[in-house]
């Protein structure tokens, strides 16, 4: 599985979109991207880099791989 943009491996979170509002109520668009780094885990017995939230991580919900093993491509 290859790395996916701006996406959490675990929980799915992805950018979310809405609106600057200025004091004079002006509107533009804007983005707010989830906080993802790039871990290596172990994905049905293989080592793989993906990209997960911190929350996630933080939570426990992804497993890193251990030390010592390849990353498969």
């Amino acid at each position: 599985m290859a790395i996916q943009r701006n996406v959490c491996y675990s929980c799915g979170k992805g950018v979310a979109f809405g609106n600057n509002v200025s004091h004079a109520n002006n509107k533009t668009r804007r983005t707010w991207k989830p906080n993802l780094q790039v871990m290596r885990t172990l994905v049905n017995g293989k080592v793989e880099k993906v990209k997960v939230c911190t929350r996630c991580m933080n939570a426990g919900k992804v497993k890193r791989a251990p030390r010592g093993q390849a990353a498969v491509a």
